[in-house]
């Protein structure tokens, strides 16, 4: 599993009171080996408590990555309890084991059970993107969620399924729109966001990637082949099937498809989050302020490579200081282009949310950040 990256896109960069209206980088000073101590208390204690913790856990990271997020002299907050994550979890947990039982009593409860979670998960998505941008705040002021829950059963259940009647053709037009509906209905205090990416974007960047990806797949044969003509012919003449150096020499044979294909989709994986996160922040406007994001997709490539490999040599525990990487990285890109006074933005009122939403899509393993 890769490495997860700071929660950056549910809390975009926000406003600050700079003195003159310059650029203003955001940044992050988070340190692997500081953020490796609490990672690993972190998972000790999530694991003696059979997952309890967890909630807690969570809180402790979300607190870590917000407060090293620096704008202009200021930081951002998360301000999450974790006993509101917690009942989230249970309440996720009983879902989940209810479709798990209905799957084991017949396949047609399974398939009925799954489209139950399906038709309620837009409303717990709406909940979920309120709970964690009212959770978060740079400078004591809030952001909001203002998206309703009819528009986000179009979005997130309606359109998806046209898209399977279109061959999926519709995919970007439905990733277009998925952003659309999550930044369009965000807002810092009062202030809405603006979303302006075109859809043409998501269908050349979808263009790219499958191009990429056919790239990938035919590169990925060949290494295939030229493993097995390389290595397996060494197979001494009357070797047992599945003896230990026959299953070395089938490792050592599939090893270069690994690799190729593994290192494909990451390629692929920073194109479309580069060329995406470029087009969408840059053309984001809040009030008169604007945003500019420059992810450089090979450099963002080096950067989840090297993550992956060190994280899979080291048995999962160079995680923390990847999440740093990846997090130093993807702050370094974004900037604030103020368009005037930093200080004309006025709280909105308190919503009131739950953590129901937020935590179990988490728990489902679903995220519509990117």
């Amino acid at each position: 599993m890769l490495p997860e990256a700071a929660p950056l896109s549910f809390a975009p960069p926000a406003i600050a009171t700079p003195v003159s209206h310059e650029p203003q980088a955001v940044t992050f000073h988070g340190s692997g080996a500081e953020y490796f101590r609490i990672w690993i208390v972190n998972l000790f204690l999530s694991i003696i408590t059979l997952g309890i913790y967890s909630a807690w856990a969570k809180v402790r990271r979300l607190h870590y990555f917000y407060r090293n997020t620096r704008l202009a002299g200021a930081v951002f907050d998360y301000h999450g309890k974790p006993g509101a994550i917690l009942k989230g979890r249970i309440v996720g947990a009983v879902l989940f084991a209810a479709y798990t039982g209905a799957g084991a009593i017949s396949p047609l409860f399974g398939l009925g059970a799954a489209a139950l979670i399906g038709l309620v998960l837009p409303w717990l998505l709406v909940r979920s993107l309120r709970f964690r941008l009212y959770n978060s705040s740079y400078r004591g002021l809030r952001f909001q969620f203002h998206g309703k829950t009819l528009s986000a059963y179009w979005v997130f259940v309606c359109l998806p399924i046209l898209s399977v009647f279109t061959l999926f053709t519709l995919v970007p037009f439905v990733h277009h729109r998925i952003k659309r509906f999550q930044h369009d209905h965000a807002a810092f205090g009062r202030t809405r966001f603006r979303f302006g990416a075109p859809v043409s974007e998501f269908f050349v960047t979808y263009l790219l990637a499958i191009s990429l990806l056919i790239g990938i797949v035919i590169l990925a044969g060949f290494a295939a082949v030229l493993g097995m003509i390389v290595v397996m012919p060494r197979n001494p003449a009357g070797q047992p099937p599945g003896t230990p150096p026959e299953m070395a020499q089938q490792v050592l044979a599939i090893l270069p498809f690994m690799l190729v294909y593994g290192s494909g989709i990451l390629a692929m994986r920073a194109l479309l989050m580069a060329r995406l996160q470029n087009e969408i922040w840059s053309r984001m406007r809040l009030g008169a302020h604007r945003f500019s994001c420059r992810l450089d997709g090979v450099r963002l490539f080096g950067v989840l490579w090297t993550n992956v490999a060190l994280t899979i040599l080291t048995l999962g525990l160079f995680t923390p200081f990847a999440q740093i990487r990846l997090a130093q990285f993807t702050a370094s890109a974004f900037t604030l282009l103020p368009g005037g006074a930093l200080d004309e933005f006025a709280a909105g009122d308190q919503q009131q949310v739950a953590a129901y939403g937020q935590e179990m899509a988490d728990f489902f393993d679903f995220d519509i950040s990117f």
